[in-house]
């Protein structure tokens, strides 16, 4: 009730209420991204209190990666299934759940349990297909933009959570830099609950660009959650299409979540930089993402996104190829955060922009939640192998190598994926 009276008012002053929704999204996947991205500023304080290594603490997070890609095909279908408001409060109380609970523990398994198991499933919940779903249901015109916007929150989380959670680890202790992150997110669910709504229609408007009265929302019951994830599933395997998307969001997820959120504070101190300055870089490369995702969003709309994707993979190849030769000096890290920041999460506006165009708006969001599956196990991998690769070998930097190298061949695969190449099923 309140929604709908609030869309009336703004419809008095000729604003949409699909600007409100995009709004209460971004500011619920700004705290989910930290999150995500928050551990990766507590490795060392772990290391120094509790004496584990770093592969140990890498196998939580990278069961946390790989549980928020894996959950994205079937959070798409439990929204489909159960409604935006519901699915979406489900994952941050697991998300609070997850936090709270590593306060209290004192084992590696209880940090498996809590930043591995329990948050990996309340943020899966959400992840990235909760911003396709918005863009595609509420918007008609502007899809891109608004794809880049909520995606670029995720950068935010980063820039707003990071350097403060490196900030009170250095001075009060790990513990007080999770009290931020619980903050905003149940500031996010009581906004979730009052603002979010499935579809325009729920507020009696059409979707944004769209002319004419609202269309009724389905009639049909959806299909069971996990049947259809698998159904879509099914349908999008028969398309070239989806495995090279499938494949360079792999490497998409090796070379950013799973590899600089997560190692690259710890790679900074290996070469004598203390945590925060290294938080304060990754803050600095969220503002350039903030940047490049907006602005790639602007471009999906207007560029053929295989070119997009080829110079996003290739600049964010050749910058991680820099990287160990910076010498992790201000100038070098400063080109490096301006170059890899700039297209740390440009890719997802044209890869969902692909998504959309070959195999539909209604399933787009399944089926970009099978492709973002793809990102975390890529994350996942790098993730523990870089964590192994500096418990063996004491260093980090075939991982950085590794990913740079990949990149390079995601830009080459991107320029593959044709429009064109529809599965029948879907046409």
């Amino acid at each position: 009730m309140l929604a709908r009276r609030f869309a009336a008012l703004l419809a008095g002053h000729d604003v949409h209420y699909a600007w409100v929704v995009v709004a209460v999204t971004f500011l619920t996947t700004l705290t989910t991204a930290g999150a995500v991205g928050i551990p990766g500023a507590l490795i060392l304080p772990l290391t120094q209190e509790f004496g584990w290594d770093t592969a140990e603490i890498s196998s939580a997070l990278a069961l946390r990666l790989l549980l928020f890609g894996l959950m994205a095909p079937f959070a798409a279908a439990l929204i489909e299934r159960y409604g935006v408001r519901r699915v979406v409060v489900a994952a941050v109380v697991l998300i609070v759940v997850g936090l709270a609970g590593a306060l209290v523990m004192t084992r590696v398994w209880h940090l498996v349990l809590a930043w591995g198991l329990i948050v990996g499933i309340g943020t899966g919940m959400i992840a990235l297909v909760l911003s396709a779903i918005v863009s595609n249901r509420w918007f008609s015109q502007r899809r891109g933009l608004v794809i880049g916007l909520l995606t670029a929150s995720s950068a935010t989380g980063q820039l707003v959570f990071l350097p403060l959670a490196a900030s009170l680890a250095a001075s009060v202790g790990w513990r007080a830099a999770l009290v931020p992150p619980l903050g905003a997110l149940m500031l996010a669910a009581l906004l979730v609950v009052l603002f979010l709504r499935d579809r325009p229609s729920d507020v009696g408007l059409a979707a944004f660009g769209d002319t004419g009265p609202a269309p009724p929302p389905p009639s049909a019951p959806p299909q069971a959650a996990i049947r259809r994830a698998f159904q879509v599933l099914a349908e999008a395997s028969a398309s070239p299409v989806f495995w090279i998307l499938f494949a360079t969001f792999f490497i998409c997820g090796l070379s950013t979540n799973g590899l600089i959120q997560t190692h690259f504070i710890p790679l900074c101190a290996d070469f004598g930089l203390a945590p925060v300055a290294g938080a304060t870089v990754l803050a600095a490369m969220g503002i350039f993402d903030i940047i490049g995702t907006i602005g790639s969003g602007w471009l999906s709309d207007r560029v053929d996104p295989r070119k997009l994707l080829f110079w996003y993979y290739g600049l964010r190849g050749l910058s991680l190829l820099y990287l160990p030769s910076s010498s992790f000096s201000l100038y070098g890290l400063s080109l490096f955060a301006v170059f890899y920041g700039l297209d740390w999460i440009a890719t997802v506006p044209p890869t969902v922009k692909i998504a959309a165009t070959v195999f539909g708006r209604e399933r787009a969001g399944i089926v970009f939640g099978w492709v973002f599956t793809a990102h975390q196990l890529g994350a996942a991998t790098a993730a523990f192998g870089a964590g192994l690769s500096r418990t063996l070998l004491e260093t980090y930097l075939p991982a950085f190598y590794l990913a740079g190298a990949a990149c390079l061949l995601a830009a080459v695969l991107a320029l593959g994926a044709r429009s064109s190449q529809r599965p029948a099923a879907l046409a």
